[in-house]
């Protein structure tokens, strides 16, 4: 091959491999002219043939050493490559220095001395792009009932419109991946999905997305095999596996499955059983799969004892005090939950935590014993708490109080509390003992002064009482409850002398041996919307005023929840009283029943119902020609029984409710309540929502007012009526 050929090859090969993005100039043919001498060494014009001796005169020497270096090239000035539309630079352009390491170490100029506006294309920037509007449509979904969960996970549903074509076409390969998913958990592992995007006809700008699914057929359990070590009792594992074979492979009941031997194994005395990955081997051939699920039971393990860590607020005998569980019996997880849950009821912890730890020592019946590793931080161990409600007949009443949780410990609490409001003022403290040495147990002693200025009487009290009690909590409400003590009173109170036809002051002792027993299977404490609750309250008494009389209070009381249906809920309340041994004179009158107001028949006013005196009014003023006041006014004086009863329609939408309802009751001086003279208030209330109970605001009035009773009575409040 010449050597000129080579030149012509590397030629072609540089011109291959330019950079992409340099424009070639494109050269146009010269005009015809005369042409010129050709200098010697030059190539001939286009199209000229050379002679052979011509072109072997034009190829310089070369040397025969083929090691020799090779022969420099010929200094020509070179240009640069002339660029389509670039003018040439001219020859006197002067270089640009380069900046100096002075001027390199001056600061950058501020950010806002720049102009940072956005650059507006006129008729572009200003014109939003025009959304392509679609219609999704699936075919085959429904003939498997999966047509709800496609929707609901849908890329293509969650919109109807996409910037542009190519969004769509994402959306609907994306719910392609999505139907097959779908169909592959319902067992049908032969499913297909195709997606089509076509024009609507006649609507321009909406196109027409389609997902075909086809499931094929569908695949059942032929075989499970459980690999695991024995257990006790034989054949737990697969008890607590609901499978079957010719069931669907399906991925939720499989799962379920799975989720259930995790579950229960630990609950009979399997605390560290772990379920495998499972396996399963398809046959397309009998359209079925071989379910392999390999579990590892861990030691058979019974309670032990307890072990603490971190911040700790209880020691491990306190914490066995909470234990439904004693150290041997076989292990439950479900009650190291119900631990857990009465170590958050105690409201000492920030967090807490129960686990259980492998000990290696031997336990009854070929069982481990197993500790429980309670991790305890301390939380916030002071409180401080408030109500206040306003009733007419009673005013507004305010109650505040302090407690430190866990002054002596453990849960040893003390609470200092303080009435103020319009008709009763009073301070108390009191020492709580919470699970005292038992679950649930609460002991509780009590020092209390108290100033009551009520229509019915006044009276300054002094109370020391002492309980034992099981009480519901918000957070642990509790199906039986129940308290029994012993109290000792010391009160001076206001009475009307009917012998005397006067009000006279007396002092009373009283001791008191206060039961109560308690039944609820409603849903929530302080608003419930199922189930009933009753409620019984005996206490044998002796009042000291000058002789011994003993006598017995005794109250029940009934309420039941009953809904209709989500939003509505018909609650309904039921209560008798009596006082049996003494008459109702002898009998302090602090310690008579007493009806009417927010908490027992709305429509009247606090302890307005019942037996009546008619005294001269104090504030009436002979002497005033303007006087409106009546000479002489009503107050009651309490009786020995009562009965109640409330209706209610508890009507809720969203954190609002509205509560028609319709209260009755009667106090008598008899020794057991009547049904005679019953007495109706009715009226309306409304209802806040909050996560800690209802504000309650009800409006009532009297059927049949008689002359001294409200015409309007108004209660205010937290909590539902009952």
């Amino acid at each position: 091959m010449r050597p000129g050929s080579i030149a012509i090859f590397l030629g072609l090969a540089i011109g291959l491999t330019a950079p992409s993005g340099v424009a070639r100039a494109q050269i146009a043919p010269a005009p015809a002219t005369t042409p010129e001498p050709q200098p010697q060494n030059q190539p001939p014009p286009d199209g000229a043939i050379v002679p052979d001796d011509q072109f072997e005169k034009s190829i310089p020497p070369l040397s025969g050493d083929i090691n020799a270096p090779l022969e420099p090239l010929p200094a020509t000035p070179s240009a640069p490559p002339a660029q389509a539309g670039v003018e040439p630079a001219p020859d006197d352009l002067t270089p640009v220095p380069l900046p100096s390491e002075s001027e390199l170490a001056q600061p950058l100029p501020p950010l806002s001395g720049f102009d940072v506006t956005p650059v507006t294309i006129a008729g572009v920037d200003d014109q939003p792009a025009a959304a392509i509007r679609y219609d999704t449509r699936v075919i085959g979904l429904d003939t498997v009932g999966l047509d709800d969960e496609f929707n609901a996970l849908s890329a293509l549903r969650k919109d109807d419109d996409a910037p542009n074509a190519a969004m769509v076409n994402a959306r609907a390969r994306e719910d392609e991946g999505l139907a097959v998913r779908l169909m592959t958990s319902r067992g049908y592992y032969d499913a297909t999905a195709t997606s089509m995007i076509e024009q609507v006809p006649n609507q321009p700008g909406r196109v027409r997305a389609t997902i075909t699914a086809v499931p094929g057929r569908r695949y059942s359990l032929g075989s499970i095999t459980i690999k695991a070590a024995p257990t006790v009792p034989p054949g737990l594992i697969d008890k607590e596996l609901p499978l079957k074979v010719g069931d669907p492979i399906e991925a939720e009941r499989i799962e379920g499955a799975e989720a259930n031997v995790a579950l229960k194994l630990p609950q009979q005395g399997y605390p560290f059983a772990e379920v495998g990955q499972r396996d399963i081997l398809l046959d397309e051939a009998t359209l079925t799969g071989d379910y392999t699920l390999p579990v590892d039971t861990g030691p058979r393990g019974s309670f032990g004892g307890f072990v603490t860590r971190g911040d700790p607020v209880f020691d491990a005998d306190h914490i066995a005090v909470l234990a439904r569980f004693k150290p041997g019996e076989l292990y439950d997880s479900r009650k190291v939950d119900d631990l857990r849950q009465a170590l958050v009821a105690t409201s000492l912890f920030s967090s807490v935590g129960v686990s259980p730890r492998k000990t290696g020592r031997p336990g009854p019946d070929g069982t481990e014993q197993v500790d429980l590793m309670v991790r305890q931080n301390k939380g916030p161990q002071r409180t401080l708490a408030g109500t206040v409600g306003y009733g007419t007949g009673q005013g507004f009443r305010t109650e505040a109080s302090w407690t430190h949780r866990n002054l002596f410990p453990p849960e040893g609490a003390l609470i200092i509390s303080g009435v103020a409001g319009t008709q009763e003022q009073g301070l108390s403290a009191t020492f709580r003992r919470s699970n005292a040495g038992k679950r649930d147990r609460t002991f509780s002693l009590t020092a209390a002064l108290n100033h009551s200025n009520y229509d019915a009487f006044s009276a300054y009290t002094g109370t020391l009482s002492a309980r034992i009690s099981r009480d519901s909590t918000p957070i642990w409400q509790k199906r039986w409850t129940y308290f029994y003590g012993v109290e000792l009173v010391g009160t001076n109170e206001s009475v009307y002398d009917f012998d005397l036809n006067d009000r006279v002051r007396r002092t009373y002792g009283i001791a008191a041996l206060p039961a109560f027993l308690g039944y609820d299977t409603s849903d929530n404490l302080l608003n419930p919307t199922r189930g009933f609750r009753v409620k019984l309250n005996v206490s044998p008494e002796t009042s000291v005023q000058g002789a011994v009389r003993p006598y017995v209070r005794a109250m029940l009381e009934g309420t039941t929840y009953y809904p209709i249906s989500d939003s509505l809920v018909i609650a309904g309340r039921a209560r008798a009283g009596a006082i049996a041994g003494t008459g109702r004179d002898n009998l302090p009158p602090s310690r008579r029943y007493y009806a009417g107001g927010g908490g027992s028949v709305r429509g009247f006013g606090f302890q307005e119902l019942g037996p009546r005196t008619t005294e001269p009014n104090p504030d009436y003023d002979p002497t005033d020609p303007d006087e409106k006041d009546s000479p002489t006014i009503h107050r009651p004086v309490g009786g020995r029984s009562l009965n109640e009863f409330s209706i209610e329609a508890r009507y809720r939408f969203g954190n609002f409710g509205i509560v028609p309802f319709v209260d009755a009751g009667q106090v008598y001086e008899s020794e057991l309540p009547k049904m005679s003279d019953i007495r109706f208030g009715v009226g309306i209330g409304a209802r806040y929502y909050t996560n800690f109970g209802p504000f309650r605001l009800d409006v009532a009035t009297p059927i049949n007012r008689k002359p001294g009773e409200s015409k309007i009575a108004l209660y205010i409040s937290i909590g539902q009526a009952f």
